[in-house]
């Protein structure tokens, strides 16, 4: 799918031999984000590979592919789920009906609906931070709020990105394992990276064209 915009299209390498499965992306990502108990935009898949006795541990980092052909958006009946110009998906919080077809369709994962749980009981002021992703105050939980009743994912920090900042797992990475860019800019480290032998993507069998590549 080409990209409509003549923007960056923004994307996202992994090099798996720096990762040391510290978890630092998945804990600076919930921070940034708000995210409340039980979703996680960004998790690491620990992947055992070879034949005993020669085996090793692989860590596997898994935001959101941002699929250029992505499976999640054909579904959703509401077209609350949609490509952004700069090729990032993206929700509707007030459009999403919250019916999960998308967490269904996503080959990856990379979708959690909200229940509206909280952090209340254990961190004093919790449901009174802002949720930069969508910049509104999230409130009485306990009450039918957006987001509470939708879906979220990662964003690649869409929210950061427009104040010319990376995403906060980029930022945090302790091994510099994370390299974020415009792919469309054939000078750019990440475009570079993601076309290098090295590179390759999460079951591109099923066609969806992440735009998280990894490297061997």
């Amino acid at each position: 799918m080409a990209n409509p915009s003549p923007g960056p299209r923004w994307g996202m390498v992994i090099d798996l031999q720096k990762c040391v499965g510290c978890d630092s992306c998945t804990v600076a990502c919930k921070a940034e984000n708000r995210t409340p108990p039980g979703v996680s935009y960004n998790v690491v898949v620990e992947e055992e590979t070879g034949t005993y006795p020669n085996v090793r541990r692989v860590n596997i980092p898994r935001p959101c592919m941002q699929c250029d052909v992505p499976p999640c958006v054909t579904v959703c009946p509401v077209n609350a789920t949609y490509k952004h110009d700069n090729g990032i998906v993206v929700i509707d919080k007030d459009r999403c009906i919250g019916c999960r077809y998308c967490i269904t369709a996503c080959p990856y994962g990379a979708r959690s609906f909200d229940f509206g749980e909280t952090y209340a009981d254990e961190m004093q002021g919790a449901d009174a931070l802002q949720s930069p992703e969508y910049g509104v105050e999230l409130g009485d939980r306990k009450k039918w709020k957006a987001p509470y009743g939708t879906v979220r994912k990662c964003t690649f920090c869409m929210h950061r990105l427009e104040r010319g900042e990376e995403p906060a797992c980029c930022e945090t990475c302790i091994g510099d394992a994370r390299y974020f860019g415009d792919l469309n800019d054939p000078n750019s480290l990440v475009s570079q990276l993601a076309a290098s032998p090295r590179a390759f993507r999460l079951k591109e069998e099923v066609g969806t064209q992440p735009r998280v590549y990894y490297l061997r």
